[in-house]
């Protein structure tokens, strides 16, 4: 009897104790890879000397080396023997800097800069300002909770608005027959959404497809816009970067805003600065009086506080003390000119070569048509994984590339695995 009770406890005891063996978090699911990380873990386990990494969506210089913009250098210097503290931002970041950033997007000649009514507050890059325009918007936008992006899109738009507590809907962008813009798929999709959603729109270098809509279709596009009631957020995460030129690449935004519409406005720095790891941003809002802007900033302050309490320091001094001196402002101006033209030139080299030197079958126009760092190619899944195994060359699933991994050394070996590919020779 003694010994059964005691062989009882005994299994009982070790019962718990397997139960308080197994983790807690045993059961937590593995989530599915990064499709841009896992390129550039495949190419940095590869060990031919002939690789190309075309995933990362960083700028390149001619030799394949990370860029740092003398124009930065020469700010960092300012700000170092400026001898600074490391005192806490307030909540909504460098004051200079958020005016500056919206000074940048909007233009000097803006009646919501003249007047005082662009609620800005600094950000984590553009990441971060999305992610407080989703917040805010699924908080205090009236009228909708669902957010229409194009398709496709930078694939963290679709995860971070929906932790915002936003529904997440798709309009027609890219037609896949013309390597192009679907321009009447993405009228009928922006006429046939309910009345008051929110759209999000990319400003300039569309990415992944670096396809954008005209001057003119930007027009259309903010009728239709203004028509259905619909409320426009835009990422601009390239100003400047597209087409070497800050004005022509904040059109839209300035368009929409000269036409009546309020906006939501998430800008980075990390792109046409080279501040990647900085993590400089802006988000904004434009407001009807400075009584509402008053309103919006505090709402701003709300969501911020509980997420980080106050943004990083050093990048944005950086950002700011380029956009607040005349002569290093024109000199950054040129620096970005200069890697948009470099990228533009890779286009031009790349249609070259497969056009006419390789001859490669299909129509490559799209190449020098889209614009900014990415390219949608139109090679397909199974080419790319050919590319990749077979050629050594890296690039999303998808076809798109970053046009700034291309340069003088390496633009011979992608055209002609692309055309080793596309001719099923690889």
């Amino acid at each position: 009897m003694l010994a059964s009770t005691l062989a009882r406890r005994s299994a009982f005891g070790l019962t718990k104790q397997a139960a308080r063996s197994v983790s807690i978090w045993s059961a937590v699911p593995a989530g599915p890879p990064d499709p841009i990380l896992g390129v550039t873990e495949a190419f940095k386990a590869d060990k031919d000397p002939r690789k190309i990494n075309l995933g990362v969506g960083a700028y390149r210089d001619d030799q394949g080396k990370p860029y740092i913009l003398p124009s930065v250098k020469k700010a960092e210097e300012i700000v170092r023997s400026s001898q600074p503290d490391k005192e806490y931002l307030p909540i909504t970041g460098l004051p200079e800097f958020t005016k500056n950033a919206a000074l940048l997007a909007h233009g000097a000649d803006s009646s919501v800069i003249k007047n005082g009514l662009v609620s800005v507050t600094q950000s984590i890059s553009g990441t971060g300002a999305l992610r407080i325009g989703g917040a805010f918007l699924a908080r205090h936008y009236p009228h909708s909770k669902v957010i229409y992006v194009p398709s496709p899109t930078w694939g963290n738009h679709i995860p971070l608005f929906r932790d915002s507590g936003l529904e997440v809907r798709f309009y027609k962008y890219f037609n896949k027959e013309t390597v192009g813009l679907d321009f009447e798929g993405l009228k009928a999709d922006l006429r046939a959404a309910p009345e008051g959603a929110i759209v999000l729109l990319h400003a300039c270098a569309h990415n992944p497809t670096g396809v954008d809509p005209t001057q003119a279709q930007w027009g259309e596009i903010s009728d239709i816009v203004k028509e259905r009631k619909l409320f426009p957020f835009f990422d601009m995460a390239y100003q400047g970067f597209a087409s070497g030129n800050t004005t022509k690449d904040a059109y839209a935004v300035r368009h929409f805003v000269s036409e009546g519409h309020q906006i939501a406005l998430s800008q980075s720095f990390a792109k046409n600065m080279g501040l990647y790891g900085e993590r400089v941003g802006a988000f904004s809002v434009t407001t009807a009086s400075p009584e509402e802007k008053a309103r919006v900033d505090s709402q701003l302050k709300i969501i911020i506080r509980p997420m980080y309490s106050n943004p990083p320091l050093h990048g944005a001094r950086i950002a700011n003390t380029i956009l607040s001196q005349k002569e290093l402002y024109s000199q950054w101006e040129g620096e970005v000119k200069g890697m948009a033209d470099r990228i533009i030139g890779m286009r031009e080299t790349l249609y070259n070569v497969l056009t006419n030197d390789l001859k490669t079958p299909g129509e490559w126009g799209h190449i020098k048509s889209q614009i900014g760092m990415f390219s949608f190619t139109g090679l397909t899944t199974p080419q790319t994984k050919a590319l990749a195994e077979k050629a050594h060359v890296y690039m999303t699933a998808d076809g798109r590339i970053s046009m700034a991994g291309l340069n003088g050394n390496n633009i011979e070996h992608f055209a002609e695995s692309v055309n080793k590919a596309v001719r099923g020779d690889l």
